[in-house]
């Protein structure tokens, strides 16, 4: 078995477990002053759009989980946003496009982060921090700087000439003309201004007041479609979650737009098999849940979309029944190479996850993000706001596609949050990691490497990975699939795996960064931040 190069992190009081250290510090400190779990996700997922700005913040989508201690029950969270009423098919087709844009003033939806933040705040918080006070270290951090660390400089460089082509992010994120070294201070004072409107102002001065006029002059200035029409409109939605069960543990997570439906169905055919008994990292065992990826994706690619125009057959995809047929398709020695019902190039983006637990036993799965790596690469002039590509990444000019872009419409979403109870309903573990469509594959690792394998949280998350995905060749999809690995599966193992029609190459550019928090039997929590990014998991 691989080495483990953290211990556990445990606390009984409180846990913040996040890519970063100065947000798990910043949400940590708020329960330690009597905040509840919701109080400290707004101030981490705060924090983060400061500190990691390529990854999320106030020009992104949300979603989350909660599991309210004294309700017993878990509560989703969407916090995603339309495109514009003036974006559809035929406007792109006419001019030109073959594919959405993927970045600019075109690939944006409304953010929806901010909304998710106020919304969750209001329905959840405790009431004794105001949204002001929650922001005030993000502030602090956008106007007094933060040292950059070694694995920011190194995303900020490799974005650097997509930066370049715009001056109002150059200037911010390339304040020397080159990516800031590892210990240089990053300044922000645009972002900390804004954030100062929004602390005071709320929803209503990003949504429908003078952000929001910012936001939508420049977008139309730089060939947008937003309005102050599709910002006046928007608000977040509050439903009950996707559940299924696996090995007796009941797995929820966040409904479409949101895709953790993928996950569900994964577990859900890998139930059939006998993962503990062919054992961690065999090919067996790798075989089989990269083929039960195939099938789920599949799945969503060709079924679900935005379920205000699409008819979704969730019902269906997480029947067991249902499972158990896609189970027998899994052929036991031979890799597919084109799942039905067929499938679309997959992406991984640039997105934040992190989860926290409070004093009274409330839980928080989070994940936020501006879509691909700097979103759509533009910062809105003297607001220090960088808006997600999230329509541009996510939606297809396939006609009949259910994720086909329209008018109003939401995209498709790479983000979801988990949230595993144990049978009688008590909290068992909150986890999740950024990674676009590498998150239902490294989550269902995650999860079956404490449930089926006895991982602690710390193994769990630093265990080898693999990622399955479509082949890079430009060449008309579906290509053949790809199975990354990193360092660590056996020699004997990846040797089968080849046999087997996989295409095992190694494991290149991010590999997630899974944050867990798992409450033992006894209440205590166990924490497991992943190395893989900046990852810190704090407790008290």
């Amino acid at each position: 078995m691989f080495p483990q190069g953290r211990s556990v992190v445990m606390a009984r009081r409180g846990m913040v477990a996040s890519g970063h250290p100065l947000a798990s510090a910043a949400g940590l400190r708020v329960l330690m002053s009597g905040g509840n779990a919701i109080d400290g996700a707004v101030a981490t997922a705060a924090v983060l759009g400061v500190v990691q700005p390529m990854m999320s913040g106030v020009g992104g989508d949300t979603f989350l989980l909660y599991y309210p201690a004294r309700e017993g029950r878990v509560w989703a969270l969407n916090g995603s946003g339309i495109a514009p009423y003036a974006a559809s098919r035929q406007f792109f087709l006419d001019r030109g496009y073959t594919r959405m844009p993927f970045r600019g003033m075109l690939s944006v939806s409304v953010p929806g982060a901010v909304d998710a933040m106020v919304t969750a705040l209001e329905r959840w918080g405790t009431g004794r921090f105001s949204l002001a006070q929650l922001l005030e270290p993000a502030i602090f951090y956008a106007e007094e700087g933060f040292p950059v660390t070694e694995k920011v400089s190194v995303w900020i460089a490799e974005a650097e000439e997509v930066l370049k082509a715009h001056p109002s992010t150059a200037r911010i994120y390339l304040p020397q003309g080159r990516p800031p070294r590892p210990g240089e201070v990053l300044v922000q004072k645009d972002l900390a201004q804004t954030l100062r409107r929004i602390a005071q102002g709320g929803r209503e001065v990003f949504y429908r007041g003078e952000l929001a006029r910012s936001i939508v002059r420049y977008c139309r200035e730089h060939g947008g479609l937003l309005t102050e029409r599709e910002f006046a409109e928007h608000q977040s939605e509050i439903y009950a979650p996707l559940e299924t069960t696996y090995r007796g543990y009941r797995v929820l997570t966040t409904a479409p737009p949101s895709q953790g439906l993928i996950l569900l169905e994964m577990l859900n055919i890998l139930e059939e098999f006998e993962l503990s008994r062919l054992g961690w990292g065999s090919p067996d065992t790798v075989h089989l849940m990269v083929e039960a990826k195939k099938v789920a994706f599949a799945d969503r690619l060709g079924y679900v979309g935005d379920p205000r125009f699409v008819d979704n057959p969730v019902g269906t995809l997480l029947s067991k029944e249902y499972a158990r047929r896609r189970a027998r398709e899994i052929h036991p020695f031979r890799a597919s190479a084109e799942p039905r019902p067929g499938s679309l190039r997959e992406e991984l983006g640039a997105t934040t996850y992190f989860a926290v637990a409070d004093a009274e036993g409330n839980l928080v799965s989070y994940i936020t993000s501006l879509s691909a790596s700097f979103g759509c690469a533009q910062v809105v002039e003297g607001t220090g706001i960088l808006l997600n590509n999230r329509a541009g990444r996510g939606f297809t000019l396939e006609a009949g596609h259910p994720n086909v872009i329209a008018p109003g419409k939401r995209t498709m979403h790479t983000l979801m949050s988990f949230m595993a109870l144990y049978p009688d309903g008590r909290p068992f573990l909150v986890w999740g990691t950024p990674g676009g469509d590498g998150q239902p594959q490294w989550c269902a690792q995650v999860f079956t490497n404490l449930v089926d394998f006895g991982m602690n949280v710390q193994q769990a998350v630093e265990a080898p990975r693999w990622l399955s995905f479509p082949g890079t060749d430009p060449a008309d999809l579906p290509a053949p699939f790809e199975l990354r690995v990193e360092p660590g599966f056996a020699e004997e193992a990846v040797e089968e795996l080849q046999r087997r029609g996989h295409r095992v190459i190694p494991m290149s550019g991010f590999a997630g960064g899974a944050q867990v928090i798992q409450v033992d039997p006894a209440g205590v929590y166990h924490g497991g931040s992943d190395p893989r990014v900046d990852g810190a998991a704090m407790g008290w």
